[in-house]
């Protein structure tokens, strides 16, 4: 009986390493950011590279608009999203909300933002869609809390947090990681690039960063 155990055991283990992995349909859905990640040295370019090196053949599609909300998205996802069968789904939007009620007063109230970002999850697990989620990274690179914005960035990262808990789905901490990349590479406090051009939109190094980073959360 034991010796039976033991070979189906082996079975099975051999199996895990032999039999072929579904393939992912990868759609990253966000805005300005997401849409210049598919240009040359964007992040879903980058990590598309980083995939080759590991000989996966996963398919990345960016479906990024500049300017985009999370209420946008919403909008959008059926054309844009659920039209493309993904088997998952990496949402990054959340600058725009808080940006925009600076720029030209057209943010998203926190109620809002969390009221459709939850129902943006809920109509992606409703299709068995594997979903992962983003905080915003940065609206200035400073590091002591003195870029304009980040007393609201900072609240809605921490709502995108407990929405992530509450729903069930991974989060990929970009705030975190931008924050604790700045902590050790931005001793002069600039507001602006170390991973990004503008304090929002991402240079090489950010584009590098925020790769690394979805690829450590989709390929646990």
């Amino acid at each position: 009986m034991k010796k039976v155990f033991v070979i189906s055991a082996l079975i099975t283990f051999l199996m895990a390493f032999t039999l072929p992995q579904q393939k992912q349909k990868i759609v990253f859905f966000g805005d300005s950011i997401t849409q210049a990640g598919v240009k040359p040295g964007g992040y879903i370019t980058v990590l598309g590279d980083l995939l080759k090196q590991k000989n996966i053949q996963d398919e990345l599609i960016g479906a990024g608009i500049g300017g985009n909300k999370v209420y946008d998205l919403y909008l959008r996802m059926e054309d844009d999203v659920l039209a493309k069968n993904p088997t998952t789904v990496v949402i990054w939007v959340g600058v725009n909300d808080v940006w925009h009620k600076k720029t030209s007063g057209t943010g998203t109230d926190a109620n809002k933002f969390e009221g459709f970002y939850n129902a943006l999850i809920k109509k992606l697990q409703a299709k068995n869609i594997k979903v992962l989620i983003c905080t915003p990274a940065a609206i200035g690179e400073k590091t002591d809390y003195t870029n304009e914005l980040d007393g609201d960035l900072n609240k809605y990262a921490a709502m995108i947090r407990e929405i992530a808990k509450k729903n069930n789905v991974a989060l990929i901490d970009l705030r975190k990681a931008f924050l604790d990349y700045n902590l050790a590479n931005n001793p002069e406090n600039k507001d602006r690039n170390i991973l990004t051009t503008d304090g929002v939109h991402l240079n090489d190094k950010g584009n590098q960063l925020v790769a690394e980073q979805m690829l450590k959360a989709l390929y646990k």
